[in-house]
């Protein structure tokens, strides 16, 4: 899988995608070619980054490079995809920010989680009504604004009081572990790395 990691490392999307087609006409397993062509790389990039080896504009074209690939496996596995688990990811109610949380979860996804986007402004409600339709393991929650920080306090105290097994994380400028602690968030990441990190260790606890 040397290949692979070439490609995704020095962000050849066309590379890959024949690379992937070359592998699947060879009979190699797709879900191998996702795990260990395009997933392994992605970590290995992953510990580049927080050692400063790599930077973010490389990181964000490994993982489109990622993605790309992985456009080209998942029709053939279809329902049979494996993932590491389901996230739901919002940025709440009154802000409408949504380029930290976009790479959150491009990042989220080359890491091999299924990520389902609510959008920006998301009202608690609606994530209620969200968590109800998608059933993920963990909700991830946005805010870049300080008078935002309400909004997210009443949505992840609303899923704490309905669902045991659902973990909430947050991340933001304004937000810090020691606001995570207050409204009872089981995570808080202040980079896109560090919420791989933590819903690694929230699926796998």
């Amino acid at each position: 899988m040397k290949r692979f990691n070439e490609k995704v490392m020095n962000g050849d999307a066309e590379g890959i995608k024949d690379l992937i087609q070359e592998e699947l006409d060879k009979g190699t397993a797709p879900q191998r070619i996702i795990n260990e062509g395009l997933i392994a790389p992605m970590d290995e990039i992953g510990e580049k980054w927080k050692t400063g080896d790599m930077f973010m504009p490389e990181v964000i074209m490994a993982a489109q490079t990622m993605k790309a690939g992985l456009e080209v496996v998942k029709p053939i596995l279809g329902e049979n995809m494996e993932t590491k688990g389901v996230i739901l990811m919002g940025t709440v109610a009154g802000d409408l920010h949504d380029i930290g949380k976009n790479l959150v979860k491009m990042l989220l996804e080359s890491a091999g989680y299924e990520v389902i986007d609510a959008g920006v402004d998301v009202s608690t409600e609606t994530f209620m009504k969200e968590i109800e339709k998608q059933k993920p393991n963990i909700v991830g929650l946005s805010a870049l604004l300080t008078t935002t920080m309400k909004s997210m306090e009443e949505t992840v105290r609303a899923i704490n009081e309905k669902y045991d097994d659902i973990h909430t994380i947050i991340g933001g400028a304004p937000v810090d572990q020691a606001f995570a602690d207050k409204i009872g968030a089981k995570g808080y990441a202040s980079d896109a790395g560090g919420a791989i990190e933590i819903c690694d260790k929230l699926i796998s606890a």
